[in-house]
């Protein structure tokens, strides 16, 4: 059985997959998470998942290939996020195809107003 990972090794693996990818920006001091046109589309949530935003077939297939769930956040079922499991989290090219698919998700969505 793999060994689980760390806080840290987590917002690092993380901060890798944003980075391996052109037009992701890394926000957030404490929750580390990528945003576009004000639509979060993938966090390290504060219970220690990563968790990314996919269309309703990228999410149903991710599920049941990497056997994961929807991501579950201060209690609340996140309908359009997926739990990252570790394991996948540790193979960057394998999840780069998952989170250019969630940036192409949260790409076509309804810009958000900005509180400026």
């Amino acid at each position: 059985m793999p060994k689980p990972i760390t806080p840290e090794q987590r917002k690092a693996l993380y901060t890798k997959l944003v980075e391996s990818h052109g037009k992701a920006e890394l926000k957030g001091a404490t929750i580390p998470y990528t945003s576009l046109n004000g639509n979060m589309y993938s966090y390290v949530s504060k219970d220690g998942f990563v968790a990314l935003r996919l269309g309703p077939a990228e999410r149903e297939e991710f599920i049941k290939k990497y056997k994961t769930t929807l991501a579950l956040s201060y209690g609340i079922i996140q309908k359009e996020y997926v739990t990252v499991p570790d394991s996948l989290l540790q193979k960057t090219a394998e999840l780069k195809p998952w989170f250019e698919a969630s940036y192409k998700y949260a790409s076509g969505l309804k810009a958000k107003a900005t509180k400026r």
